[in-house]
């Protein structure tokens, strides 16, 4: 049924990367120049301290995978009547979701070797919502587990 507290989870697992897309992941500061660079899900920016865009490199690899985790977890949803299937596709959403984390933190340290900054910047709330949702999958899945092993246990007093 959808009504399920897993399903809860995984839809939060949705709005989670939606707030990915939306919301800046990265901000760095640079005290010296004046200059901002902000990562989110779609560009890498270098702003001036107008807020001119001085440079920008496209990240859309990072927006396709939040948006492929997001997809994955509906789908996820109306997997309920084979709990198999579902967990299986809630651990390779796991999997996905560490290596958005892992892209996201490889790509702000190399920024901050390029520029030599002594402040490392600030993690949004963009690269937060996707821990979030990583504790919401994880939660969807020990629920699932949860299932499973009561229909294992109806099943033993047939």
């Amino acid at each position: 049924m959808i009504q399920r507290l897993q399903s809860i989870f995984l839809f939060l697992v949705a709005v989670a990367m939606g707030l990915t897309l939306g919301l800046d992941l990265w901000v760095q500061e640079v005290a010296d120049s004046g200059e901002i660079w902000k990562l989110n899900a779609l560009f890498m920016n270098q702003l001036d301290a107008s807020g001119e865009v001085l440079q920008s490199s496209s990240n859309w690899y990072v927006a396709a995978l939040a948006s492929f985790v997001g997809l994955m977890a509906i789908i996820s949803i109306f997997q309920y009547r084979n709990l198999g299937r579902q967990m299986m596709l809630n651990m390779v959403n796991s999997l996905l979701m560490v290596a958005l984390v892992a892209i996201v933190f490889l790509t702000t340290n190399g920024v901050n070797s390029e520029i030599s900054s002594a402040d490392n910047g600030t993690y949004e709330i963009g690269f937060w919502a996707i821990l979030v949702a990583m504790v919401c999958n994880m939660l969807a899945n020990r629920f699932i587990r949860k299932d499973v092993a009561l229909l294992k246990s109806v099943d033993r007093i047939r």
